[in-house]
């Protein structure tokens, strides 16, 4: 696995990646790592024919989490490579299958886009989870909850899912629910855990969201679907949040 980083930044937190991942999983293409001076970007990655691109901010790649990040982003490139279909199908074509005909608030729209994200991320962290250690992700997740639910300014950009603190009730509700059903997924969390407490503090602040739906439909997503399951199951969470149409009844609350 060839990784090359460019900027004025560390390649150690991109390298130590490197090698983490390679113990089960490689890269048949190289990544160019372009670490840029504006703070305010996300942490962007590209694909291409010859090459995978990871333009991260100085500031994220210098951070606590710049190893988690990078290996996070190398796992999204190991299920691009593998033609996973949680990163080959087209958001815009689930949504218009789910929403065909009827009308979206635009809030409403751009929370469809980070609950597909979210679904990218749960198989791309299926692998983090499973080679890398689970403590820094934990307590990132925690205190991004805790930052959400409180309204408090908003975190450093580039780390993780950066989730806004100032996002609306009901995608706090949701970003809950996939914290949640992830960590799930790998036991990587006990059952008394403070986040169980902040994921209901944000489900009581957003009565229309289930957060018991969420996380369940999050945490057994299947580990291997074909592209028309998992298109389905696209389809059906963006019903469930914008017209409360999903797979599964909200009474199970």
């Amino acid at each position: 696995m060839d990784v090359r980083v460019t900027g004025r930044g560390p390649a150690e937190p991109f390298l130590s990646s490197r090698d983490l991942l390679a113990t089960e999983y490689d890269l048949d293409l190289p990544v160019v790592v372009k670490i840029r001076e504006n703070p305010d970007e996300r942490t962007v990655a590209g694909h291409y024919d010859d090459r995978h691109e990871l333009l991260v901010s100085r500031r994220a790649a210098t951070s606590a989490m710049a190893r988690e990040l990078a290996l996070h982003e190398f796992a999204h490139m190991a299920r691009y490579e593998e033609e996973h279909p949680s990163h080959l199908q087209s958001t815009e074509e689930a949504l218009f299958l789910a929403l065909a005909g009827k009308s979206v608030e635009r809030r409403k729209l751009s929370h469809c886009y980070q609950i597909a994200n979210h679904m990218k991320d749960i198989y791309a962290d299926d692998i983090t989870l499973d080679i890398g250690p689970t403590e820094k992700l934990v307590a990132f997740m925690e205190s991004s909850l805790a930052r959400a639910v409180a309204d408090s300014p908003p975190s450093a950009p580039g780390e993780w899912e950066r989730w806004s603190p100032a996002a609306d009730p009901d995608i706090t509700a949701v970003n809950a629910a996939f914290a949640l059903a992830l960590l799930e997924r790998h036991d990587a969390i006990d059952d008394d855990h403070r986040l169980y407490d902040l994921a209901h503090a944000a489900a009581a602040d957003a009565p229309d969201v289930s957060l018991s739906t969420f996380k369940r439909t999050f945490r057994s997503l299947a580990d291997d679907p074909d592209e028309s399951e998992y298109r389905k199951a696209l389809v059906d969470v963006t019903r469930e949040y914008v017209l409360d149409e999903g797979p599964t009844q909200r009474a199970a609350d």
